[in-house]
């Protein structure tokens, strides 16, 4: 299956059998076609001469187009008009989109160059103006490891693109001084309006279909509005693209689960909504398994189950809030997290594999961990007891009695890995 772009050509029609290699589908990658939907003639509003337009000669063709100026750069009569090709009947008067009383109009944004004439008559499927593409292909485009470290760290890219936050018909309302006002209407009637500054690259026109989560403003996107509009799923299928990219294009192979194993780890919180019949804080962050684990018993209950919202962490804060006291210390601000946990009295059950081996201990993994731990309490029932009794507390007496009244199995006590290890 492939995706095409808006204002592809097809090459094949449906049910044709096509051989391996076989071109199915062209496109101009260098620019973004502005196309009509709907027959008509051409009216051109807001063009001005060397105001909101100017006419440009290509010095080896002779030919001139008509492209529209940046709002930056226009004398200040024009900074607020929005060069627009309108389609009208033969009478004169204004077409709308199907099922609607918005007109077919097309606002052009700046650099658009305009392939058709005022007055014209167009039919469906024609090209009235082309966009060209280079500049967002260009754009902040950072290669190598500043990159990744934006995409680790989660960081909001400056002038990032912008998001449909519904799914519904776009449309343009009441401009204000320096932006234009984006409509989105679903089916049912209900509106989302987005105020975009004038310079910035739209996506999308007048009339057209968007879906939630789809790019309408040109950009980098925000990791942060992916997660928001389209779920755990797409942010980390655009994590490990978007990073894969970074190191095939220096040749570098390397295996998608590693950096899933990291968006995992980034991913592995969420911010409580509504508590239900938990014991949860309203606003409280806690583990995405915990939440799991307290819905699938409340569940069971039939009883209220917890709402909550995924948070999106950078790999540096994500490391920070670890359980472990010992592991977030050996990594970043070692004097502010030991202070911290030495205020809190916290304690660290060394569960998890970095910071047992900062103490010195082996690490609570492998195939025969559970094997030789029941090997270890055969040999010395009081082995355990004794590694711990100093933090515990216990009298001998008392590991004797408890030590009789447990029988031996193959779970791990006190160092087994912590589920949110490995969630």
């Amino acid at each position: 299956r492939y995706k095409l772009p808006y204002g592809a050509i097809l090459k094949v029609s449906e049910g044709e059998r096509v051989e391996a290699g076989q071109a199915v589908a062209e496109w101009d990658p260098h620019t973004h076609p502005i196309i009509s939907e709907v027959s008509g003639r051409i009216e051109f509003i807001d063009f001005n001469d060397n105001v909101t337009v100017q006419t440009k000669v290509d010095e080896v063709t002779g030919l001139s187009s008509i492209e529209v100026m940046d709002p930056k750069s226009r004398p200040p009569s024009g900074r607020d008009a929005r060069p627009t090709v309108r389609l009208m009947d033969a009478h004169g008067n204004n077409i709308f989109f199907d099922n609607t009383r918005i007109p077919v109009q097309y606002p052009l944004p700046a650099g658009a160059i305009v392939t058709t004439t005022n007055g014209a008559n167009v039919e469906v499927g024609e090209v009235l103006a082309r966009l060209p593409q280079a500049s967002s292909k260009t754009r902040d485009i950072t290669g190598g490891l500043p990159r990744v470290a934006d995409l680790f760290e989660a960081r909001r890219p400056k002038d990032g693109a912008i998001l449909a936050e519904l799914t519904g018909t776009i449309s343009f309302g009441k401009e204000t001084k320096g932006k234009q006002r984006i409509v989105i209407t679903t089916e049912d009637g209900e509106q989302y309006e987005e105020l975009i500054p004038k310079w910035r690259n739209l996506n999308v026109f007048e009339g057209e279909k968007v879906t939630r989560g789809e790019v309408i403003v040109d950009g980098e996107p925000n990791p942060h509005d992916i997660l928001r509009l389209l779920g755990a799923t797409a942010l980390a299928e655009y994590l490990v693209k978007e990073i894969q990219d970074v190191y095939r294009l220096q040749g570098v192979g390397i295996n998608d689960k590693h950096i899933e194993v990291i968006v995992r780890q980034m991913m592995r919180k969420v911010d409580i909504l509504d508590a239900g019949d938990s014991d949860f804080l309203r606003g409280e962050q806690t583990d995405y398994w915990r939440v799991v684990e307290v819905n699938k018993k409340l569940a069971e209950e039939s009883k209220l189950l917890v709402k909550y919202d995924r948070v999106l962490m950078g790999i540096t804060k994500a490391s920070l809030v670890t359980d472990s006291f010992v592991s977030a210390a050996s990594f970043q601000e070692t004097t502010r997290v030991l202070t911290d946990a030495a205020v809190r009295g916290a304690r660290d059950d060394l569960r998890g594999l970095k910071e047992n081996v900062i103490v010195g201990r082996l690490i609570p993994a492998g195939t025969g961990l559970a094997y030789h731990e029941q090997r270890r309490r055969e040999r010395d029932p009081l082995s355990i007891e004794k590694a711990f009794a100093a933090e515990r507390n216990y009298t001998p007496e008392r590991m004797v009695s408890r030590t009789r009244a447990t029988e031996p199995d193959d779970s791990f006590d006190g160092d087994s890995a912590e589920a949110g290890d490995f969630e």
